[in-house]
């Protein structure tokens, strides 16, 4: 099975780092978010990946290019003989697929533009900004078992603020990051159908709109709910929270052995 990922947004809401170079590239810990989500799938045995460009997408080409170079324990460089020797150690059996999808083109459009690239199978498709400990083998499971058009990965995302619980003027409690209203939301993390391009009439088709309108209404789109951790990265605040539990050794993401 492939997994599509949507790396081709502005990340406007996290300028700090987007100016420099695309969202799915920002960095947590050594690598970037991206490797973290390609991780997550190749976990469950997924390798095959087809990554939508847009914007600054030639960051991602550059490091996947060199990605054995950077990994590398050793590099033997014969500047006489114009040769290149890499001791990378142990490479992921990724294949990557990197696509040019337009600097300007919506989501939907972005997917659109790949299905050549789709063996008209079922496939995974998913933004390049979230990370979360679901489990995916489950996810394509349970896809496959309602038998419908498409999944999306419903979660009940934490609230905005802290909350207090005030007894008169006296704070009682205090939440730093209490649940939400309750409500599940669009995760990302979707397992489709390749029906479901037919469904994305252009380069201007927003996904999380008509043709998941549509679906909902045709009664072919299914939600697995999770309530695990999800996070995704649009903030600064989000990328220092996914750092610091990326470096204190407590990502709950993380379910591969290094």
């Amino acid at each position: 099975m492939k997994a599509v990922i949507l790396a081709g947004g502005f990340g406007s809401r996290i300028t700090e780092e987007s100016h420099l170079k695309p969202k799915p590239m920002i960095q947590i810990g050594d690598y970037p978010i991206l490797w973290h989500i390609m991780k997550m799938y190749s976990v469950c045995g997924i390798n095959d990946f087809i990554v939508c460009l847009g914007y600054k997408g030639q960051v991602i080409k550059e490091y996947f290019s060199n990605y054995s170079l950077y990994r590398s324990q050793a590099v033997t460089i014969d500047l006489e003989r114009q040769q290149l020797g890499i001791d990378s150690g142990t490479c992921e059996p990724w294949k990557l697929t990197l696509v040019e999808t337009g600097p300007d083109t919506q989501t939907g459009g972005r997917l659109k533009r790949v299905k050549h690239l789709l063996d008209n199978e079922t496939f995974c498709f998913t933004y390049g900004d979230g990370v979360s400990d679901i489990d995916i083998s489950k996810l394509i499971e349970y896809h496959r078992l309602h038998g419908r058009k498409a999944t999306l990965t419903a979660i009940q995302p934490p609230g905005r603020f802290g909350a207090l619980e005030l007894h008169g003027d006296s704070v009682s409690t205090f939440l730093e990051k209490p649940a939400g209203d309750g409500g599940w939301v669009n995760g990302g993390f979707f397992v489709l159908e390749p029906s479901v391009l037919d469904y994305i009439e252009d380069d201007q088709t927003h996904w999380e709109r008509s043709p998941l309108e549509k679906l909902a209404e045709e009664k072919q789109l299914v939600a697995y709910k999770h309530s695990g951790f999800w996070q995704s990265l649009d903030t600064m605040r989000d990328r220092m929270r996914l750092e610091e539990l990326w470096n204190k050794g407590n990502a709950p993401w993380k379910t591969w052995r290094d």
